[in-house]
């Protein structure tokens, strides 16, 4: 599926600097809306080391009112974290009603790079799509808004970033070993992300393949992408009417 990703997809200077600030100013209107009507949102953001994930949190956030949203970056688990079932970090951070959460990685590290590394057995890793789709499914019956973003890019496009990377004392400290670890094991990797897509795109949490080999389109992409969702979340039934019908539901239920 990855290999048959359009990557020349492409967006002209004027036409990025015309659309950015209209979807910003859209992205304002929405938030506004979905803390009027207690509606949470999760966005997931995973891709590629280098696929441009910062870049695109950066020109989703700037007119967010900062009180209603938290970035939540991801790394390896440490301490405490690494004592719990590796969904419990996640629930921490996961949105209460009219907020939202942006996640620069996610849960979806267990079926990539802990499934690839070896940081976890295989029955771990398979069990780990049914436990994420129920993870995933809970949200979504509260009435959270969930967005899952893959940016994708070549291996070609990433070795050139990275060599930029590496060349400029300004961004040197975004890559290390581990990136160029990871890079040799491309083929594990786009193996395991074509299984996450299949497995893990479902109605209320489908993955949408964001084409980043160009950033100006990548990043217009990704604000349409969250707003096509945010007014998908606003038709629908707030979080509050979800729970008092199944409050209803659960009172039929002890009733029968």
């Amino acid at each position: 599926m990855l290999r048959k990703i359009d990557l020349s997809k492409a967006l002209s200077e004027p036409e990025y600097e015309r659309l950015l600030p209209e979807l910003q100013a859209r992205l304002h209107e929405r938030q506004a809306e979905c803390l009027r009507r207690r509606i949470p949102a999760v966005i997931v953001f995973e891709g590629w080391d280098a696929a441009g994930k910062g870049g695109a949190i950066r020109r989703l956030t700037p007119t967010l009112d900062p009180r209603g949203y938290d970035v939540a970056p991801v790394s390896a688990p440490q301490g405490e974290e690494a004592q719990h079932h590796y969904l419990w970090r996640f629930w921490r951070h996961v949105p209460k009603a009219g907020h939202w959460t942006i996640f620069d990685r996610s849960w979806y590290g267990r079926v990539l790079v802990e499934r690839v590394e070896g940081f976890c057995t295989e029955p771990e890793w398979r069990r780990a799509y049914r436990e994420i789709l129920e993870f995933e499914r809970q949200l979504a019956d509260f009435g959270t808004v969930v967005v899952k973003l893959w940016l994708h890019i070549s291996r070609e496009e990433q070795l050139r970033r990275f060599k930029e990377r590496a060349a400029d004392r300004h961004k040197r400290y975004k890559i290390g070993p581990e990136d160029w670890r990871n890079r040799r094991r491309w083929p594990a990797y786009q193996q395991a992300v074509e299984d996450l897509v299949a497995r893990t795109s479902v109605p209320g949490a489908r993955w949408t393949i964001v084409e980043a080999e160009e950033k100006r389109f990548a990043r217009v992409k990704v604000l349409r992408t969250v707003l096509e969702a945010l007014d998908r979340g606003l038709e629908g039934p707030t979080p509050a009417k979800r729970l008092r019908k199944m409050e209803r539901r659960l009172a039929r239920l002890a009733e029968a």
